[in-house]
């Protein structure tokens, strides 16, 4: 299966360069680009993307607009957007992850890590990149509800409809573990993980694994560490 790319960048040369690097790989092609985020929006749909590669900073209507106009669609549920970033730990990221993006990566990243970026988001995982400790993102998830240490209410009490195995999966996700870490923490199988984690996005209404990583958060059903 070739997973169709869609880069929405305002600088040109910096799309020729990432069009050049995704076309290169036997699995990857790019559909479409865009110069601000409403074209990014409009060709998501028309070129049938599988993931976006999002600017925060366009001209018009920013990557951030652009991921919650994609994020809310649900014809474009299956699509994901990668927010590409020059400040790794810029407040806009978190906002970005809050409306509906898989994760973020620097655009000073390796090339291997652009593409494995790519692929992981098109399988659904949660990305954020090796500068994005899970703590740091913790920490800026907690700043918008500092005042209520108890969480969102709202957010909380849709953890009610997750049975005692499906939170505690959710808790492992937030560690940021992937299925096989989490089958041996809980002494099953990978399988089992990988339902637990589909019935709890399915139930939290969560895109992917990166949405759960927010509610858990969010609910406080996990706090941050600060360091």
């Amino acid at each position: 299966m070739t997973i169709r790319v869609l880069l929405a960048d305002d600088q040109a040369l910096l799309r020729s360069a990432f069009r050049v690097l995704v076309d290169s790989e036997p699995d990857m092609e790019v559909v479409g680009e865009a110069s601000d985020g409403a074209e990014a929006v409009r060709l998501a749909r028309e070129a049938r993307a599988d993931v976006v590669l999002m600017d925060i900073r366009m001209p018009g209507t920013d990557g951030l607009a652009a991921t919650r106009m994609i994020s809310a669609d649900p014809a474009l549920a299956h699509v994901r957007v990668v927010i590409l970033t020059t400040f790794e730990v810029d407040d806009y990221v978190v906002q970005s992850l809050r409306a509906g993006a898989s994760g973020f990566l620097g655009k000073g990243s390796e090339p291997d890590e652009l593409l494995s970026a790519i692929r992981i988001a098109a399988g659904g995982e949660a990305l954020l990149s090796p500068a994005a400790t899970k703590g740091l993102i913790a920490r800026f998830l907690a700043q918008g509800d500092a005042a209520n240490d108890d969480g969102d209410p709202a957010r909380a009490e849709r953890l009610d409809a997750l049975t005692v195995r499906e939170r505690e999966v959710l808790v492992q996700v937030a560690g940021g573990h992937s299925n096989d870490q989490i089958a041996e923490r809980l002494e099953v199988s990978p399988l089992t993980v990988k339902t637990h984690v589909n019935r709890a996005m399915s139930k939290l209404g969560a895109r992917d694994r990166a949405q759960l990583v927010v509610i858990a958060y969010e609910s406080g059903l996990v706090r941050p560490r600060v360091e």
